[in-house]
């Protein structure tokens, strides 16, 4: 490695092959080379490939030797054309609880550095991603052809509950969401009934085999998109802020999201029933409110129905998901203020509950929306248009992530930011 990345060796091998120019004589010796690498080299297979397509390769090399990573990196930086760095690393290098269980020190959270014990503040509520876990599990129980894929999420999303019981039918497909939906796309046509897990935002990577595999061939897949909305200190790579936008253009899916912890049991039950084509139901990082699921018996609920949560004269707030949690404590504040607010949990983005909005329409003049996503494309979008298609003299104000790229903070810091915490919310229903 010292020598093939030298500048000496490299000043003297780029004036070689300068005097030599484009030739046979060149490509001679180039194949020679090859032909002496490939006798007493190591790892030469790999050196072969990338020379072959006009790569120079260098490695392997020790990753987590950071001085000569340091010193490697100057030296190429100095060498023309391509260039491909094989690099070996440990995950969790240099602290032991993370080299002996690299998975869940993935992402810790928070954690003693000296114990390596985690840190975990007091929570009566449960993980969405428990709630999920749990309830695939007890549906793949009552019904053989459900099957579980993941793409490299297992321990997140909590599939790891079915893979240790039901080896044989859950699958992890790597870092391959594509696959993953076009996997679940041929065991839907196959007969079985797939619940394809994904995260929020890296679900983008599969929105043509959604559309293409899943949609456009009418199969049933259950895609469960994890981490919506604001995920926190992983910032705007990992926010899951656009599958509202993303997927309602695209016929033949049907859109939810729960409020709590029971509606996504009762959500997933549903979408194995025989009105439910392709499902999309997204929710968020972390826990509910607290609502008790465990155990419950499994309740349909119709698609595209919402819910009032609130009868009210003034203003009405309609909220899709979690983030409905924010929209009802704003709701009891501007009570108090003497502002009366209908408040309904619209449930389903698509079909949306036109039945509800045109009793909303009805009863007031101004509506507030409120989504844990980007407002283009998703519920202000909806309502808006729903609001304009039929000439209703209502004026529509949207509370979402605006157009822009969310930064890091955690998730409480970055709803005020975007203007739909608690605070946020009631000044928009106070104010208009």
């Amino acid at each position: 490695m010292k020598v093939t990345t030298s500048r000496k060796y490299n000043r003297i091998k780029k004036s070689i092959w300068d005097r030599l120019g484009a030739g046979k004589i060149r490509n001679h010796i180039q194949n020679l080379i090859k032909y002496i690498k490939k006798g007493i080299l190591r790892n030469t297979s790999a050196s072969n490939l990338f020379d072959s397509l006009g790569f120079r390769y260098f490695g392997p090399m020790d990753g987590n030797d950071v001085e000569q990573m340091i010193d490697v990196l100057s030296r190429l930086k100095e060498i023309e054309g391509p260039k491909l760095l094989h690099v070996i690393t440990k995950k969790g290098k240099g602290f032991k609880p993370a080299e002996e269980n690299q998975t869940i020190w993935h992402a810790p959270g928070q954690f003693d550095p000296i114990t390596g014990n985690r840190i975990s503040g007091p929570s009566a509520a449960s993980k969405f991603q428990d709630v999920f876990g749990q309830t695939l599990l007890d549906l793949a129980r009552e019904n053989e052809k459900i099957i579980g894929i993941t793409p490299a999420m297992a321990t997140g999303c909590s599939m790891n509950m079915m893979m240790c019981e039901m080896p044989d039918r859950a699958f992890d497909v790597g870092i391959a969401e594509q696959h993953a939906v076009t996997f679940s796309a041929g065991l839907a046509a196959a007969g079985m009934l797939p619940f394809c897990n994904i995260y929020s935002s890296f679900a983008q990577r599969a929105y043509d085999n959604v559309i293409h595999d899943v949609a456009l061939q009418e199969l049933k897949v259950v895609f469960c998109l994890d981490r919506a909305g604001i995920v926190g200190e992983d910032g705007p790579t990992h926010h899951g802020a656009f599958d509202f936008s993303c997927f309602r253009p695209v016929p033949n899916v049907i859109i939810a999201a729960p409020l709590n912890e029971l509606d996504l049991r009762n959500m997933m039950y549903s979408a194995t029933l025989p009105e439910y084509g392709a499902t999309i139901i997204r929710y968020p990082r972390g826990t509910g409110n607290g609502t008790a699921w465990r155990d419950e018996p499994f309740r349909r609920i119709e698609p595209g129905r919402g819910v009032i949560l609130q009868e009210g004269s003034d203003v009405a707030l309609l909220s899709m998901g979690a983030i409905g949690h924010n929209g009802t404590l704003a709701v009891k504040a501007a009570q108090a203020k003497g502002i009366s607010v209908f408040h309904c949990d619209m449930r389903f983005l698509k079909p949306i509950d036109e039945k509800l909005l045109a009793e909303v329409c009805s009863k007031v003049s101004r509506i507030v929306t409120l989504e844990d996503g980007a407002l283009i494309g998703g519920l202000y979008s909806a309502v808006s248009e729903y609001v304009a298609s039929n000439n209703i003299p209502c004026k529509v104000t949207g509370l979402g992530m605006p157009d822009k790229f969310v930064g890091q903070g955690t998730p409480e810091q970055l709803h005020k930011e975007c203007g739909y915490d608690v605070d946020g919310i009631l000044k928009v229903l106070l104010n208009g």
